[in-house]
């Protein structure tokens, strides 16, 4: 088959090494340190390597890829699945070398590849996600140390961590332990409605060890919504570019 890429290079990179193959030379290590990628892309210049193919794996490529665009080489980022489903490999191939054939004879196809833009919006929304999910884990165990001292909060409120309940959480860390002062905390229309129930939920049984729990969970919760404000503040910045 003809090649239509004369001047091809194939990147096999994982966590720790990075394995080059270049036409006509051995197959070359580097580490992942950022020194390691600079030497890596100095070597593909020397080679007058003006395209390289590799594998899209994890966040691995992310770094590379953008030394390689600064040195003007052509990067195609590629599914990994893909390099595995083309027929006709030898057993003695190594990964980088079947990348660099694929690629030279043009039987890849170039992943797509966001914008920084882009790249930099999905980076805080992801760890929003990350955020929202440990504060979803310190409600539970908010709920947990309540429940330990038979504080039946969640049973007459839909949401401890609501308004009303979030009050009432912090006025019983505060020592608050009367019941109708802990119920005038809640909204109206749960005193108006649910008042008896939510006197009888909030009459439990204080331990000190519950209740150290339950600052420990309180605390943790409010952190994870100030880091999720924070991502919000982030991704409102680049939607305004």
């Amino acid at each position: 088959m003809e090649k239509i890429r004369e001047n091809a290079a194939g990147i096999d990179i994982g966590a720790k090494q990075v394995f080059v193959y270049v036409e006509g030379q051995k197959v070359k290590a580097f580490f992942t340190f950022t020194e390691d990628f600079e030497e890596l892309v100095r070597y593909l210049l020397s080679h007058k390597v003006d395209t390289v193919a590799m594998e899209a794996t994890g966040v691995y490529w992310y770094v590379l890829y953008e030394l390689l665009e600064q040195a003007n080489i052509d990067v195609w980022l590629v599914d990994g699945r893909e390099t595995k489903q083309v027929p006709g490999r030898k057993t003695d191939v190594k990964d980088c070398q079947w990348i660099q054939q694929l690629h030279s004879h043009g039987l890849l196809k170039r992943c797509f590849v966001a914008t920084e833009e882009i790249k930099e919006l999905r980076s805080y929304q992801r760890l929003r996600e990350d955020h929202i999910r440990s504060a979803s884990m310190h409600i539970n165990h908010m709920q947990k140390a309540l429940t330990q001292m038979n504080i039946r909060l969640n049973e007459v409120i839909s949401q401890i961590h609501g308004v009303s309940g979030m009050k009432v959480i912090k006025a019983i860390l505060a020592g608050e332990r009367d019941t109708e002062t802990l119920l005038q905390l809640c909204d109206n229309r749960i005193i108006k409605n649910k008042g008896q129930d939510v006197l009888k939920a909030l009459n439990g049984r204080y331990k000190k060890a519950s209740l150290f729990s339950l600052k420990q969970a309180y605390d943790a919760y409010n952190f994870y919504q100030q880091q999720i404000a924070q991502c919000d503040e982030q991704i409102e910045e680049v939607i305004k570019k």
